[in-house]
C-alpha cells in the first residue's frame, strides 16, 4: 500500500523539492502552506506521516504539533527547523514530534528519515508484559497500561507526552538495567541523533517532574553517572 505524506511548509520551493523526491521514492504526497490548513488536511486525509515546518503562518509548527497531540492524533511528525533553533527543536520533540531536521537539508536525507520513521513499530505495540494478563506494568506506586496509553502514580493519572510515555514504558520494561543515552536514542527515538543526547536528558528531566515526589532526589529513575539511566523499585 502506498504511504501518504503531508508536507506543511510556507515555501513553495521546498514543497516542490520534497514532493518531487518523495514521489520518486514511491510516496503519495499532498501539501499545505499554513498550520491551520495542515491540521485540516490531517483530519480529512489521514496521512501516514507529516513533514512539518516550524515557522508557519496562522499556526506555527509547535502549535500544530501541540494541537494534534492534545487531540490524541498520533500521526508521526518530522519537524523542519531553522539551523540553530535548539530551544524550538527540543520543545517540538517534547510535544510529540518523532524526529527533526535542520534547514538547509538534503532531500535524500529527508526521504531516509521518513522511511526510518515509517519502519518504526510503536513501542507500546511491541510490549510483551509477563507481569499481568491485563498488560499492566507496575513499579512501586507507578502503574503503566501500554495498550491504554495511561500511567498512574497511585490513583493520580499522569499527563505525559507521547514520547515521555514511550520512554517510561521502555525504562519499565528494562527495570533494574542501566540503559545508555545512545540506547535510548536508538530504541525510543529510533534514530541516531548524531550524539544529541540532550534530547534524552531533557525528556528524563520532565518525566521525573511528573513521577517523582522530589525530582532532585529521584527514587524511580536514577542517573548512573557517565553511563545513562536506570528505572528501579523505590526503596
Amino acid at each position: 500500500m502506498v504511504k501518504k505524506i503531508l508536507v506543511v511548509d510556507d515555501e513553495p520551493a521546498i514543497i516542490t523539492l520534497l514532493q518531487y523526491n518523495l514521489q520518486q521514492s514511491g510516496f503519495e504526497v499532498s501539501s499545505a502552506m499554513d498550520g491551520e490548513a495542515g491540521i485540516k488536511m490531517v483530519m480529512e486525509e489521514n496521512p501516514d506521516i507529516m513533514i512539518l515546518d516550524l515557522m508557519l503562518p496562522k499556526l506555527d509548527g509547535i502549535e500544530v504539533c501541540k494541537k494534534l497531540r492534545e487531540d490524541k492524533i498520533m500521526i508521526p511528525i518530522l519537524m523542519l527547523t531553522a539551523k540553530g533553533d535548539e530551544f524550538d527543536k527540543i520543545l517540538g520533540l517534547e510535544l510529540g514530534a518523532d524526529d527533526y531536521m535542520t534547514k538547509p537539508f538534503s532531500p535524500r536525507e529527508v526521504v531516509a528519515r521518513v522511511k526510518a520513521i515509517l519502519r518504526r513499530k510503536p513501542l507500546i505495540d511491541t510490549v510483551e508484559n509477563k507481569q499481568s494478563k491485563e498488560g499492566k506494568i507496575q513499579v512501586g506506586d507507578l502503574k503503566i497500561f501500554p495498550e491504554r496509553f495511561e500511567a498512574y502514580i497511585g490513583e493520580e493519572r499522569l499527563d505525559l507526552t507521547p514520547k515521555e510515555f514511550e520512554l517510561l514504558v521502555y525504562l519499565s520494561l528494562h527495570k533494574g538495567l542501566v540503559i545508555t543515552r545512545d540506547q535510548l536514542l536508538n530504541d525510543v527515538w529510533n534514530y541516531e541523533y548524531a550524539n544529541d543526547t540532550r534530547i534524552v536528558d531533557v525528556h528524563i528531566s520532565h518525566l521525573r517532574e511528573k513521577i517523582e515526589r522530589n525530582s532532585k532526589k529521584p527514587v524511580y529513575i536514577k542517573t548512573i553517572r557517565g553511563v545513562g539511566y536506570k528505572l528501579e523499585e523505590p526503596k
